[in-house]
């Protein structure tokens, strides 16, 4: 299992502190933007009125996503933010799917995919919040039912960061895990790509939908 902790790293020194860079997250990032922009290239190269298998599947990842944002956020702002929606989810599920190629591993099981993507939604969420409502509406929000729960408003904010990070990288990690320590113990050529393929597949598409689907809800929360 020596495998499960080793990390190659990229540092470098910058005015007395080092930046760590994981080199293999970067890179499986990279392969995923590669795959969503092939998929995107491909879809669209020959539309019509009759389309081909890979329209029929990007159209079906747009309408639906446009539908589901647009019953939480209202049909005027589906339009600005369910393309972030749709792309989040489609990054994410290749993203946890990545995991089932050999030699290939799913960038999510790094933290600073998940949290970087957290922070991105609760940034898109509070700028949306202070458009919408204005600064001062937005402030005041905070000090609400009673002045004195502010620290507690501000700590609920931060911690939705922690739980939708967290709970994406735990389960990828997690999964990770148990097919790592079930592929050690057994010998079974058919129960590790089982579970490698039930956690990419199955629990990947979940978790991904489910990080998707509470950035809405975030959003949601900010701009109501």
């Amino acid at each position: 299992m020596e495998e499960l902790g080793k990390i190659h790293q990229l540092i470098i020194p910058f005015h007395g502190h080092n930046l760590t860079f994981n080199l293999e997250a970067i890179l499986m990032m990279w392969i995923v933007i590669f795959l969503l922009l092939l998929f995107g290239f491909l879809a669209t190269r020959k539309k019509g009125i009759l389309p081909e298998p890979l329209q029929v599947l990007g159209e079906l990842f747009v309408v639906q996503f446009y539908d589901l944002t647009e019953d939480t956020l209202g049909k005027e702002l589906s339009k600005t933010y369910a393309p972030l929606i749709c792309a989040l989810f489609m990054f994410l599920m290749i993203s946890n799917w990545l995991g089932i190629i050999p030699h290939l591993d799913e960038p999510t099981k790094d933290l600073n995919t998940p949290l970087s993507l957290g922070l991105m939604g609760f940034c898109i969420a509070h700028y949306s919040g202070i458009r919408a409502k204005g600064i001062k509406k937005y402030i005041s929000g905070y000090f609400e039912p009673i002045f004195f729960m502010m620290p507690l408003n501000l700590i609920g904010e931060l911690a939705k960061v922690v739980s939708i990070s967290f709970r994406l990288f735990g389960n990828i990690m997690g999964g990770s895990i148990i097919i790592l320590v079930v592929s050690y113990l057994t010998f079974s050529i058919v129960t590790p790509p089982f579970l490698n393929a039930f956690f990419g597949l199955f629990v990947g598409t979940i978790q991904a939908f489910v990080f998707t689907m509470l950035t809405v809800v975030y959003i949601s929360v900010q701009v109501k």
